[in-house]
């Protein structure tokens, strides 16, 4: 009877585990959490979302710095550019001025002057060095005049000099000699000018200029340089909370510092392609507006004072060099901020 039946004790761990698995089967699966964004609290922040940067990537802090670093850099590029069209301009007439010399013929009571002009000329074409001799007539020496005094005026009763110019065939030959014929032939009449008082002042007033360009580019990057570090400042303010907890996980100063630095680097490299391509599109239309108006009177005078507004491969790369410095110094800087920051 008992064999039949079982023991008391094994009815009721049976009955029980029959029970146990009548309720199991009766509850609906487990499902797993669902992620913060589907509990009716909308899409979590950018900063809070698994795989979101430590620093936002596109945000309008983020765009205004972009922009305040291409217009530095546009500034910048426009200035070394404009320096290394003056640097180039002052190269090309040091080299077409030293290349003549000019003898400056005086009208003396009781002298001819026809013959002192003729007289000069000789003793120019009996110099070495000398490749050619242009002589300038009354009516010409009068004519380069005309831009200080005008043009009609009768300038027969004026003592005007007469000039001739000598083309030299070798860049620094010896004028010693014709320079001691000319006062020995010519006392008190005739003079020898190399240009060399013309082409020292030439030298330093392009040496100022390029002196002030370049100055006015170190003013731009640091300009750039603060303005990274009020940026900087701003975004670790806005993180703090972030940056506390990646010190309670473990996460030292260098991994902070190196993820502000590449997001700012790429913010700077970004402005400063914007700003040196902008520089590069302003001189190729500055060439362009300049070969159009070079049929002029005022294009002329403007391509001999600046030549046509090209600034060579020179210029182009001191343009890009400029746009990947501020990249550069926007990095560094940004870094270096952050570093200070967390001491």
């Amino acid at each position: 009877m008992m064999g039949e039946t079982g023991s008391p004790t094994a009815k009721a761990q049976a009955s029980s585990q029959a029970g146990a698995q009548a309720r199991a089967g009766d509850r609906p699966p487990v499902k797993p959490p669902a992620p913060p964004e589907s509990r009716g609290g909308g899409p979590l922040p950018p900063t809070l979302r698994r795989n979101a940067p430590l620093v936002p990537t596109d945000s309008a802090a983020s765009r205004a710095l972009a922009a305040v670093i291409a217009i530095l850099t546009f500034l910048a590029a426009l200035c070394a550019g404009a320096a290394e069209i003056v640097a180039s301009s002052a190269v090309q007439w040091q080299g077409t001025v030293a290349q003549e010399v000019t003898i400056q013929v005086r009208p003396s009571p009781g002298r001819d002057i026809d013959a002192d002009v003729a007289r000069a000329e000789g003793l120019a074409k009996a110099t070495p060095g000398i490749s050619a001799v242009r002589v300038f007539t009354k009516a010409e020496a009068e004519r380069l005049l005309e831009p200080w005094l005008g043009s009609g005026l009768d300038l027969s009763d004026l003592p005007v000099p007469r000039l001739v110019t000598l083309k030299l065939a070798e860049t620094t030959p010896d004028l010693k000699p014709l320079r001691a014929s000319l006062t020995e032939a010519l006392p008190g009449v005739a003079s020898l000018d190399d240009h060399a008082l013309w082409l020292r002042r030439l030298s330093t007033a392009a040496n100022t200029f390029v002196g002030v360009g370049v100055g006015i580019v170190v003013l731009v990057l640091v300009a750039t340089g603060l303005a990274v570090v009020f940026a900087t400042r701003g975004a670790m303010a806005g993180n703090r909370e972030v940056v506390e907890v990646l010190h309670f996980v473990g996460a030292n100063d260098d991994f902070i510092a190196r993820a502000f630095q590449r997001r700012f680097f790429g913010l700077g490299l970004r402005g400063g392609i914007i700003g040196s391509g902008a520089a590069i599109a302003a001189f190729a239309l500055a060439g362009l507006v300049a070969r159009n108006w070079r049929s002029g009177p005022a294009g002329e005078e403007i391509e001999a004072l600046f030549g046509a507004f090209h600034i060579g491969w020179r210029g182009y790369a001191a343009v890009l060099l400029i746009g990947v410095i501020a990249s550069v110094v926007t990095g560094i800087v940004s870094r270096l901020t952050v570093r200070r920051f967390l001491s």
